[in-house]
């Protein structure tokens, strides 16, 4: 998939970034991976060896190719949660696999990267508290299942209810909208919850899933957000974790449309909007 380079280039291209602010994740140990995922899954997925139902569960046909992007794009999130925490804002130009579950994948998500990116982090010490902030269209099922019994992290979906998955997991904050939402009633939503939630749980980190699938020309959204919308939420979010003196590491997360330049754009909202507040709060 050429989508995750056209970024960076595109970010490139634009002056949103410069190249020495890009840093090059490696693949982490399979050990990490083993953190949030079952060993023989793990085993089976990277050498080719799962059974076809589960391959299609998947929704991606296997290839090595694939699982090597798979594994650096889990490096990159790890990497950019690290650099949140000592820069105060980073990106990745991927991630957001939020339907894999521990002995699973789904809807195109292999291995969860902000499960174990969480995982890694406070294993290493770094972080306790975490915050799973995940404004993809989907719910993050795989992410609150995951973290159902952990106090530590807490984990918040505002997607589309009547989307992809079916059967939902509870996350410890669900907000489920209504199809056709527009840009002023999601974001007078997300305003209503996001200042109390960091208040509340005080993290130490914030995992921003900043999926772009909540616009209106995705073609598996079912919301209504314009690209002035999705920037608009994006820098909302930035701005208040940063005021507030909350880290955030920020994945793209789901986008899937037609043209491959307009769905590029869409995903550098992100980019452009951390670009702006990063200025502004001179981090």
């Amino acid at each position: 998939m050429p989508k995750f380079r056209l970024l960076r280039d595109r970010l490139l291209q634009d002056g949103v970034i410069t190249p020495d602010q890009i840093y090059q994740p490696g693949e982490p140990p399979q050990t990490w991976l083993e953190y949030v995922h079952h060993r023989d899954y793990v085993n089976a997925y990277r050498q080719g060896t799962l059974e076809a139902k589960a391959q299609r569960r998947i929704g991606l046909p296997w290839s090595e190719a694939l699982v090597k992007r798979t594994c650096t794009a889990v490096g990159g999130t790890i990497l950019t949660a690290k650099l949140a925490l000592e820069q105060g804002l980073a990106c990745n130009t991927a991630g957001g696999t939020h339907h894999a579950f521990p002995d699973y994948g789904s809807g195109f998500c292999i291995f969860n990267d902000l499960a174990i990116a969480t995982r890694v982090l406070q294993k290493q010490g770094r972080v306790q508290r975490v915050l799973i902030l995940d404004l993809d269209v989907h719910q993050g099922d795989g992410t609150a299942w995951i973290f159902c019994d952990d106090p530590n992290v807490f984990t918040f979906s505002m997607h589309c209810q009547e989307n992809f998955p079916a059967r939902k997991q509870a996350s410890d904050l669900d907000v489920p909208l209504a199809l056709g939402l527009e840009d002023r009633d999601y974001l007078d939503c997300l305003a209503q919850y996001l200042p109390d939630l960091l208040a509340q749980v005080r993290p130490d980190l914030v995992l921003y899933d900043a999926g772009a699938d909540p616009h209106r020309d995705d073609l598996l959204g079912k919301l209504a957000l314009s690209n002035t919308g999705i920037f608009g939420r994006d820098r909302y979010v930035l701005e208040t974790c940063v005021k507030a003196g909350y880290p955030v590491a920020c994945v793209i997360g789901g986008g899937y449309g037609k043209s491959m330049d307009d769905l590029i754009f869409r995903h550098s909202l992100l980019h452009r909007a951390a670009t702006e507040v990063y200025q502004a709060y001179r981090l």
